[in-house]
Formats: C-alpha cells, structure tokens, sequence
C-alpha cells in the first residue's frame, strides 16, 4: 500500500491497533508513513466511539489523536453522499470519504463493502486485511 491513500474502516482500525494482533502490520505502516490515511469528521467521531466502548475513553482519544497528529492524514469533508451500501448505510461514510479524497482503496472485512464492486462510476476498490 506505499504511497496510497486508503480509507480505514473502524473494525480494521481496532483489530491493527493491538501491537500483538495479525492485523498490527496495518497500523505500523500507518505510522511509519507507508500510506495516507483519508478521514472524515464522521469516521473519527466513529472511531472516537467504538474505541471507547471496547476499551476507555482515554484510549479511544489517544487514538484520534495519534492519527491528526500525523502528516500522513487527509481529512476530507464529502459533500456529496453516494448511498451505495444499502445492507449498512452506517458504512457509507467511508464510502463517500473515499471519493471525496480520491482515495485507491477501502480496507475493510465488512462484506458490505464488496457493493462498491459493483458500481461503475465512481470506481472504488475495496481491500481485506
């Protein structure tokens, strides 16, 4: 993923996080610089809330924090919303994210995300862990 801008859904965030977990190299390229990370004020107030009720609050904020404090970080506002996940509308901020950031790829083991396969404008791809 070198020198991509990618869209990190939330169980992809928390399952990288854990420096003892498979997904951990995930996480480490983050910081180490080998991707762009586009967010979203939608996907950190996420990550913010799913982190905290899986662990505290303290490290749900710490999280956020280590991503804004990175230069690798594209925050992005979509003003345009696709609606292209409808099993999980939730999901469709990391959908419009990555638009709006132009991003290469969506990382996520959701199997909602593979309806983005199919559709053939705007093109999107998606990624497993």
């Amino acid at each position: 993923m070198q020198n991509k801008k990618i869209v990190l859904d939330t169980n992809c965030l928390l399952v990288s996080i854990s420096k003892y977990g498979e997904a951990y190299p995930v996480w480490r390229g983050f910081l180490d610089g080998r991707y762009t990370l586009c967010v979203s004020t939608d996907i950190l107030e996420e990550y913010e809330e799913i982190i905290a009720s899986m662990t505290t609050p303290d490290i749900a904020r710490n999280v956020v924090d280590a991503i804004l404090k990175r230069r690798n970080v594209l925050r992005v506002d979509p003003y345009y919303h696709w609606h292209i996940i409808t099993a999980d509308p939730d999901d469709n901020k990391f959908v419009d994210c990555a638009f709006a950031a132009n991003a290469t790829y969506i990382v996520s083991d959701d199997s909602h995300f593979d309806e983005v396969k199919n559709v053939e404008f705007p093109r999107l791809h998606s990624a497993a862990i």
